[in-house]
C-alpha cells in the first residue's frame, strides 16, 4: 500500500506543479503585457495542452516575453522563502515547487534558445542575445536542482522505502482534481 500512495503522491504532485508553473509563468507574460501597455488577448491554461499568452498591441515585447520566466521563476522562490520564514507545513512542497520552475524555465531557456522555439525563439527575433538566455538558464536550472536537494525522502525515495505523508498525499490529489476542473471549465485552447 505505502508504494502506491507513493505513486499517487508522485504523479499528483508533479502534474500540479506542471500545471502550477504554466500558470505563474503567463501570470508573468499577463504582468508584463499589461505593464507596457499591451493588450491581453488570451490566456490558454487548460491540462493536456502548453499554456500560451496573446498579446496585441504588444508594444514591448521584450519585456511582456521576458516576463513569462522571471516570473514564473521567482514568484515561486519567493512563496517559499515567505512560506520559510512562515514555518509553514508542508514546506517541501513550497521548496519543490519552486525548484520545478526554476528546473523548467532554466531548462526552457537553454533547450530553446538553440532551437530558436516558443519565448527563447522570440526574444531572439525581438532583439535579445544569446549570451542573457544561456545566463539566465545556467543560473536558474543549477538553482533548482540545488533546492530539490535532499527532497527525496519526502517522496518515499531512499531509506523511506516509498512512506509518504498521507495528508501530503489527498491534499495534492484534491489541489490536482481542482486545478483541472478550473482549467477544463475555462474551455478548450
Amino acid at each position: 500500500m505505502k508504494r502506491v500512495e507513493q505513486l499517487i503522491f508522485i504523479m499528483s504532485f508533479m502534474t500540479v506543479c506542471w500545471l502550477g508553473m504554466q500558470s505563474v509563468h503567463e501570470l508573468g507574460h499577463v504582468l508584463g503585457a499589461r505593464a507596457t501597455g499591451g493588450t491581453v488577448i488570451r490566456v490558454v491554461l487548460y491540462p493536456t495542452t502548453i499554456s500560451r499568452t496573446e498579446v496585441f498591441p504588444n508594444p514591448h515585447p521584450l519585456i511582456e516575453v521576458w516576463a513569462g520566466p522571471i516570473v514564473g521563476s521567482f514568484l515561486p522562490l519567493l512563496t517559499y522563502l515567505a512560506a520559510a520564514a512562515l514555518r509553514s507545513p508542508g514546506l517541501y512542497l513550497f521548496r519543490f515547487f519552486a525548484g520545478f520552475c526554476l528546473v523548467a524555465n532554466g531548462s526552457y531557456f537553454l533547450a530553446g534558445a538553440f532551437q530558436q522555439m516558443g519565448d527563447p525563439g522570440e526574444l531572439l527575433r525581438y532583439g535579445a542575445h544569446l549570451w542573457q538566455l544561456l545566463l539566465f538558464g545556467l543560473i536558474t536550472t543549477p538553482f533548482g536542482f540545488w533546492l530539490w536537494n535532499g527532497l527525496g525522502p519526502k517522496f518515499g525515495l531512499g531509506s523511506t522505502n516509498g512512506k509518504v505523508d498521507r495528508a501530503a498525499t489527498i491534499a495534492s490529489l484534491i489541489t490536482l482534481i481542482l486545478i483541472c476542473a478550473i482549467e477544463f471549465s475555462l474551455g478548450h485552447p
